[in-house]
C-alpha cells in the first residue's frame, strides 16, 4: 500500500474548480460541491464502496454528484479525527489536507465526472489553506497511476497492513448461539488476521459455538446464569471477574444474549459487537436513512430481523460497532445495507445477513486493528 502527495498548487485553483464544476454541469448532473453528505448518500456508498467509507466521509466535506436526486460519484476532503495508522506521518503535517474516500459508479467511470469530482475535492482543500493532499491507503497499481496521472501525484510513504499488527491480539469471543460468526474469525485467524483466540465464553452450555471452540482447539468457557442460585448482579459480577481472569485486549460479541453491565462495559473498553440492522452513525438518532432515500426505524435490540419484517421495512442490514452503555449505539466501524426481498420470513432472511455478518465482522476487527 502506498500513501500519495498532491501538490494543491495553481492547477487547483478556483478557476479549475470552476471549470470542473462547468463539466459536470455539462454532462448532466447536478453538484454539491463543498457539503456534509446527507444519510441517503453516506447509505449509499456504504452499499455501493464499502461499510468504513461512511463514516470516513462523515468526518469530513464532500463533493457529490447526483442525477435526479440520486448519488452517483462522490469524493471525500477534509475528514477530521481519523485514527489510522497511515495517517500518522504525512497525514499529520502541518499543511496537508486528507483527500477521499472517492467513488463514482461503474457507469460513469473513464468519463469526465471522476476527474471533475477529484479536482474540485482537491480544489476546496487548497481553498481551506492546505499547502498539500495526501490520498491515503492506495493499493492497486492501476489506481496508483491514476492519481499520478490526473492530479500529479506521487508516493510519499509506503506500508504493509500486515506489519501494523506485530503481533496477535489476544482476543476474546462470546457467543450464544450457533457461532456462525465466530467460525467465519476462525476461518480468518487461519488465513492471518492477526487475532490470538484466546477461548469462547458462552452462557449458552448446549449452544453449538461451543463444538465449534472445540474443534478448533480454543479453550471454552461455560458462564450459565443459574437464575434460581444467582442474582443478576452476583451473575454480571461473576462474568467480569471470569473474563479478566483471560486478561484480553479485544472482546467480540458475536450473538452474545445477555446484556452486559456498566461493570463489564467499563473493564472491557475495546467491546465489538455485530448487530443485524443497518444503523445510524450518529447513535443519538432513532431513524436512518436508506439508499434510496427511504427512511426506516433504526431496529435496534435482541429483535431486530423480527421487528424489521413486523414493520414491513423495505430495508434491513448489518452493523459492527464499538458497545456502549446504550444498546446498539457505540460508534460505527463498518456497515452495510440490504434489501428485503418479497416473501421473506425471519429465517430467509437471517440466511441472507448472516453471509453479510460474516463479512463486515471481519472488516470491522481489520478497521479496529488498523486505528488502534
Amino acid at each position: 500500500m502506498v500513501n500519495l502527495l498532491v501538490e494543491l498548487d495553481e492547477r487547483f485553483d478556483a478557476r479549475a474548480s470552476a471549470a470542473a464544476l462547468q463539466q459536470i454541469d455539462a454532462a448532466g448532473f447536478a453538484c454539491s460541491p463543498d457539503a456534509s453528505a446527507d444519510g441517503r448518500t453516506l447509505a449509499w456508498i456504504d452499499e455501493r464502496f464499502g461499510g468504513a467509507w461512511s463514516s470516513e466521509v462523515a468526518a469530513g466535506r464532500a463533493v457529490v454528484a447526483m442525477r435526479d436526486g440520486a448519488p452517483l460519484g462522490f469524493a471525500g476532503f477534509d475528514a477530521r479525527g481519523l485514527r489510522y495508522a497511515w495517517l500518522r506521518g504525512e497525514g499529520a503535517r502541518d499543511g496537508t489536507g486528507i483527500f477521499g474516500p472517492f467513488g463514482v459508479e461503474p457507469e460513469h467511470r473513464g468519463g469526465p465526472l471522476g476527474t471533475a469530482l477529484l479536482t474540485i475535492a482537491l480544489a476546496r482543500l487548497r481553498e481551506r489553506g492546505y499547502a498539500r493532499a495526501l490520498v491515503p491507503a492506495v493499493g492497486p497499481p492501476g489506481l496508483v497511476s491514476y492519481y499520478e496521472r490526473t492530479c500529479g501525484a506521487r508516493v510519499v510513504e509506503r506500508f504493509d497492513l500486515e506489519a501494523l499488527t506485530p503481533r496477535p491480539v489476544r482476543t476474546v469471543v462470546m457467543a450464544s448461539g450457533s457461532g456462525s460468526n465466530f467460525q467465519a474469525v476462525i476461518e480468518r485467524v487461519r488465513d492471518g488476521l492477526p487475532l490470538e483466540l484466546v477461548a469462547l465464553a458462552c452462557n449458552k452450555p448446549q449452544a453449538f459455538a461451543l463444538e465449534r471452540a472445540r474443534n478448533a482447539s480454543i479453550a471454552t468457557l461455560v458462564l450459565p446464569w443459574k437464575r434460581a442460585e444467582q442474582t443478576r448482579a452476583a451473575y454480571d459480577a461473576h462474568l467480569v471477574r471470569a473474563v479478566a481472569a483471560l486478561e484480553p485486549e479485544l472482546i467480540l460479541l458475536l450473538g452474545w444474549m445477555h446484556l452486559l453491565d456498566r461493570a463489564f462495559i467499563e473493564a472491557f473498553p475495546n467491546l465489538i459487537n455485530v448487530h443485524p440492522a443497518f444503523l445510524p452513525l450518529d447513535g443519538s438518532r432513532a431513524e436512518v436513512e436508506m439508499p434510496d432515500g427511504s427512511v426506516i426505524p433504526a431496529f435496534r435490540g435482541a429483535h431486530a430481523i423480527a421487528d424489521a419484517l413486523a414493520a414491513k421495512s423495505p430495508w434491513t442490514g448489518v452493523s459492527v460497532h464499538g458497545v456502549t452503555l446504550e444498546a446498539d449505539r457505540g460508534p460505527i466501524l463498518v456497515r452495510k445495507p440490504l434489501r428485503v426481498e418479497a416473501g421473506d420470513d425471519e429465517a430467509s432472511l437471517l440466511a441472507r445477513l448472516h453471509g453479510l455478518e460474516h463479512q463486515l465482522v471481519i472488516a470491522g476487527v481489520r478497521r479496529w486493528l488498523f486505528e488502534r
